[in-house]
């Protein structure tokens, strides 16, 4: 016998924004799916799902080693090891659970199982077993505590199974909410294939590490984009410039920074505001030659801060401030915050305000006189804003970037593996790309930078959290097609960028 023709569907790459549901909407997903389904019909389409996509990973009939749990998690692996075994392959089962505790999905696909003559043994084996590939349906969704005893064990042994292995849902010992581990251990999958709705915790954290490449199956479901509690970012559609248009017509962008020692900050902060486009860049460093152009960037027009300051100025420019501001940066944010129109605050503009009572005030008033804001922290300027330590802010990325975002009323950028964006009102996203290569001195520099080319150029001000998310995957797109085994030197972050976007307009095309 052969798998169906019926494959689920991979999340990544993506033509799309996606959807994502929390444990607890989630939850109210399924209920309403089994109160309208026949008896056992979703873990008989789940466990069939993931028996085709295990045998789409690893073709053949090699053997296949499923550690199974106690809950409904694990009776989708028992029914995935059920189909496996009628399409010819050795399937060894070690099931992790007692008859007693069974619901009765999970109770009527061990009885299927068993009928079916697959090796279900009730005790890890002593090594992983050899296999084609491995299947993790240790535990699911709601899981909070940390795994102990022989789930612990069992977590082990899929790390160190020399196989790829396959998540059901999500990976053992991953909170589904927040993307954090939930002890000493979780599963490292290669594959993780979600049922009926994607996770925000596969996304961002540990998520993205643990989980692999992720797929979907919403066995027969709508997507419930009605009940989403954040997106998946999906990558944005470019502007295209109209003929008749000219330098005027993309805005101006003032970059403030750049203290003693610290000049490069501003100057890729300023460079990767004229590769996104802005018409104009001011660059105002705080320290050193304040005049002294750009030989790399000859276009950057060097100017003394006392002339940006001008309120006229500020309020006619998107203004990124604080790359590379050191101290010194304190001393203009007032005028900034005063006056400022469009506001990307990044690294010592954060810390100055995270230090001084006074400025925090005149950040979170900004929003009563109409003036718009983005913040971007990386886990410890987060920290220093909320007032708590970076282990608190990455145990729950997308509340924390949502409290930030509450706090100053404005949009906040958490960066890190899984960067989240978060405004008032708004579904946070969560974005998809990049990996390590960003982790390098500048990267951070070169996104407030973009963010605030992209901003003159919009039509209104209120395009904040939409530009946020489009410059923080493309951000992340430079990394994950820069062809370097390194990092991606922040010196030519903002040219891969453009190499990326434009690959992917001719994709789209």
């Amino acid at each position: 016998m052969t798998p169906p023709d019926t494959p689920p569907i991979p999340v990544l790459p993506s033509n799309a924004a996606w959807p994502l549901h929390s444990t607890a909407t989630s939850r109210r997903i399924e209920a309403a799916a089994l109160a309208e389904a026949a008896p056992h019909a979703l873990m008989a389409t789940a466990g069939l799902m993931v028996a085709r996509l295990a045998q789409a990973l690893a073709p053949g009939n090699g053997p296949v080693w499923v550690a199974a749990g106690p809950g409904n998690n694990g009776g989708d692996g028992l029914i995935a090891a059920l189909h496996l075994k009628r399409w010819g392959r050795s399937v060894q089962v070690n099931w992790l659970g007692g008859p007693e505790v069974l619901q009765d999905d999970a109770r009527d696909a061990l009885t299927q199982a068993q009928a079916a003559g697959v090796a279900i043994i009730d005790a890890l084996p002593a090594q992983p077993p050899t296999a084609a590939v491995g299947i993790d349906a240790l535990l699911g969704l709601g899981t909070t505590r940390a795994p102990t005893g022989a789930v612990l064990e069992a977590i082990r042994g899929l790390n160190n199974c020399r196989a790829p292995v396959l998540a059901v849902d999500l990976p053992t010992g991953l909170s589904a909410d927040t993307g954090r581990m939930l002890g000493e251990a979780a599963v490292y999958a290669q594959h993780t294939l979600a049922l009926l709705t994607l996770k925000p915790g596969l996304f961002t954290a540990d998520g993205r590490d643990h989980s692999g490449r992720v797929w979907l199956h919403r066995l027969g479901q709508s997507d419930h984009a009605d009940l989403a509690d954040a997106w998946l970012t999906g990558p944005p559609a470019w502007p295209i410039r109209g003929h008749s248009q000219h330098k005027g017509s993309f805005g101006d962008v003032v970059v403030l920074g750049g203290a003693p020692g610290m000049a490069g900050a501003a100057l890729l902060a300023a460079r990767a505001a004229l590769a996104a486009g802005a018409g104009r860049v001011f660059l105002a460093r705080l320290g050193g030659d304040a005049l002294a152009a750009d030989p790399l960037s000859p276009e950057l027009m060097p100017r003394l801060p006392a002339e940006v300051l001008a309120a006229s100025v500020l309020a006619a420019s998107a203004v990124v401030c604080g790359c590379g501001g050191g101290t010194a940066v304190a001393a203009v944010l007032t005028d900034v915050m005063l006056h400022a129109r469009r506001l990307v605050l990044d690294a010592d503009g954060l810390n100055a305000v995270a230090a001084d009572a006074a400025l925090a005030k005149l950040l979170t008033a900004r929003a009563d006189k109409g003036l718009a804001t983005v913040l971007t922290p990386h886990p410890l300027e987060a920290a220093r804003l909320l007032n708590c330590s970076t282990t608190a802010i990455q145990n729950d990325r997308l509340a924390q970037a949502q409290a930030l975002a509450q706090r100053f009323r404005c949009t906040v950028v958490l960066k890190g593996s899984g960067s989240v964006v978060a405004t008032p009102g708004a579904p946070p996203r969560i974005n998809p790309t990049g990996n390590a290569r960003l982790g390098t001195a500048g990267s951070g520099d070169v996104l407030a930078g973009w963010l605030g080319g992209a901003w003159a150029q919009a039509q209104t001000d209120s395009t904040a959290h939409s530009l946020a998310a489009a410059s923080v995957w493309l951000h992340g797109q430079a990394a994950d097609v820069a062809h370097t085994a390194g990092p991606l030197r922040a010196s030519v972050l903002a040219d891969t960028m453009l190499s990326a976007m434009a690959e992917h307009a001719s994709r789209a095309r």
